[in-house]
């Protein structure tokens, strides 16, 4: 027996020497049809565009491996100067370089005899991607002939490619934007991604379970800034992770804000322009259409999340400001006049800060009102025709603490098919100290709120692009205004405040005759407003009909001060003052008119 036993290890060490022979020779002797067959895909698959070049080229047939080092995909000048020629370059071109490629369970046989390429995995180290862009007019226009689908391109060579799990990591990414011969760039480092389950045949272009061949691309981008090319604004954020099998896309500290303070700001403006200050810890995205965006640049999704940030807007009145006409651009008219659709079914709002500021032309102080911890839902945000004659109302519902101090809860109805840009809109405050308002009235107009208890304030109102009308309800007691020096010191101006709180306002609504005042809102719009300026304008109108400040008061207090010359100036001073208290305060003056 033990001669028979030598006899088959001697027979099985002999077949094992020979496979080994047999794959050593193959895998140096078939290295060359490899790279022939690698080549013939990229030339085929880019209409001759790119050439691939390498350092290394390993091939393991034992084990099915393939190992690439310092590669590059490069587009050829020539080719791509041609194509430019004969109006057939695209507007994309990219230069690809990475440290290494490996192939894992590479199928070389199966590859060569029935033109089905499989492998496991694929693992891309340190690559650099540049993409430049330059536009060419003639690819916005329809096509004689549909472009090739990538099977389409590589059909002659492979009939089929699957690929279970990509890895890319380290990876760079350039982007350059070519206008005019100027190049306009930005960079990013460190994207780690992930692609998994690529399939490429006759039927997975259609499969809707993937998108562009894979079952899911997620993508994980590190801290990222980009500074803008005028020089002001910056966007930047901490990390971005995109997930197209869960369909979401996640950022996280957003920061959208301008690279200087507000005093640079201003002077290097040299207008008064608003200044915009964003900042969100979480933006997110969810049930993401990502097919309609890429292929339609299309933005469909079923949930738009803000959470805990701020949106903070200044104004700095020491510059002059150039009017224009607003009619027509109200938020919702503007939605409607975006080119690509939009559809979100609802948005989220959830711990905004909502700042507005602004620096006085007159007395040199900056004031403020805000509306803390806005949270909210906007539902049927869209410009999709066909959504919007079956339901065309864009609404909101928000609330949020004023001064941080009085809750309001504010509903907003927007007729998006309107010509005129009709909306209606309601809301409620509930009780709060009216002094809270010194942060921007004492700054701004000079003027202080020595005491008030705001009960409650209720309106309902209606507008368009060219007026507004409804019910204003506001209810207060022990009501005391402070006019103010001009010095600065905050002394009070005790005669005309006397004025003002005997003979122009009244301190409490109802009134001390229990009158109960309810302002009726009939408001024409100036054209150079805003829309949220025409907002506050209508209120302003039931504020100062709740607190009697009726043109026929005015005018009944004016015409009793005839009779003595002094006494006609201290009147007509204070109405002067306390008019312009309330106009100023929404920016209603006659100097505002004219701008």
């Amino acid at each position: 027996m033990k001669p028979i036993w030598k006899w088959v290890i001697g027979v099985f060490v002999f077949i094992v020497l020979a496979l080994s022979v047999t794959v050593w020779y193959f895998s140096k002797n078939w290295k060359p049809i490899v790279e022939e067959k690698l080549q013939e895909v990229i030339k085929k698959s880019t209409d001759s565009l790119y050439t691939l070049s390498y350092d290394k080229l390993d091939l393991n047939l034992a084990v099915g491996n393939v190992t690439l080092e310092n590669a590059a995909l490069v587009p050829d000048t020539a080719v791509y100067a041609r194509l430019e020629a004969t109006q057939q370059a695209p507007d994309n071109v990219y230069h690809i370089r990475l440290k290494s490629l490996k192939i894992k369970r590479f199928g070389i046989i199966d590859m060569l005899t029935n033109k089905k390429l499989t492998i496991k995995s694929i693992s891309l180290q340190d690559p650099a991607i540049q993409l430049t862009n330059k536009y060419h007019a003639y690819n916005d226009t329809v096509a004689s002939k549909p472009k090739k689908t990538l099977y389409e391109s590589v059909k002659d060579v492979l009939q089929s490619v699957n690929v279970r799990d990509i890895d890319m990591e380290n990876v760079s990414f350039k982007y350059a934007k070519i206008t005019d011969g100027k190049s306009a760039d930005f960079a990013v480092k460190d994207i780690q991604i992930s692609v998994h389950d690529v399939l490429i045949d006759e039927t997975s272009l259609a499969d809707t379970s993937r998108l562009m061949y894979t079952k899911m691309v997620e993508i994980i981008v590190p801290g990222f800034t980009y500074n803008f090319a005028n020089g002001i604004y910056q966007a930047k954020f901490d990390e971005l992770k995109i997930n197209t099998r869960d369909q979401n896309i996640l950022l996280t500290n957003v920061d959208y804000k301008p690279v200087m303070n507000k005093a640079a700001y201003f002077k290097k403006k040299g207008k008064n322009v608003t200044m915009a200050d964003l900042h969100f810890d979480t933006l997110r995205m969810e049930q993401l259409d990502f097919r309609a965006l890429l292929d339609n640049q299309q933005t469909i999704a079923k949930k738009v999340q803000l959470k805990n940030g701020h949106a903070k807007l200044y104004n700095d009145k020491r510059y002059p400001k150039s009017p224009k006409n607003q009619i027509g651009q109200a938020p919702h008219q503007k939605l409607l006049r975006v080119e690509q659709l939009i559809d979100l079914d609802s948005v989220f709002v959830e711990n905004i800060d909502v700042v507005y500021g602004e620096m006085s032309g007159k007395y040199y102080r900056e004031g403020e009102i805000s509306f803390n911890k806005a949270s909210g839902v906007l539902t049927h945000v869209t410009n999709d025709s066909m959504r919007l004659a079956k339901d065309k109302y864009l609404k909101a519902d928000l609330r949020a603490k004023v001064m941080n101090s009085g809750n309001l809860h504010a509903t907003f109805s927007f007729d998006m098919l309107s010509k005129n840009g009709a909306y209606s809109y309601t809301g409620n405050l509930k009780p709060m100290q009216a002094p809270s308002f010194n942060r921007i009235l004492t700054p701004l107009l000079n003027v202080e709120i020595g005491s008030g208890n705001i009960r409650s304030v209720r309106f309902t109102m209606e507008g368009n692009d060219y007026r507004s009308w409804g019910d204003f309800r506001f209810e207060y007691d022990n009501l005391k205004i402070n006019l103010l020096n001009d010095e600065g010191d905050r002394k009070k101006k005790k005669m005309l405040s006397f004025l003002v709180n005997q003979l122009i306002i009244n301190d409490s609504n109802p009134d001390a005759n229990e009158v109960y005042h309810v302002g009726k809102v009939n408001h024409k719009r100036v054209p150079e407003h805003t829309f949220f300026k025409n907002l506050w304008q209508s209120l302003l109108d039931g504020i100062k009909q709740t607190a009697g400040i009726s043109p026929e008061r005015e005018a009944r207090l004016v015409g009793s001060a005839q009779s003595a010359k002094k006494a006609l100036e201290e009147t007509k001073g204070s109405v002067k003052k306390t008019k312009g208290f309330f106009n100023r305060l929404f920016k209603k003056g006659e100097k505002d008119k004219q701008e």
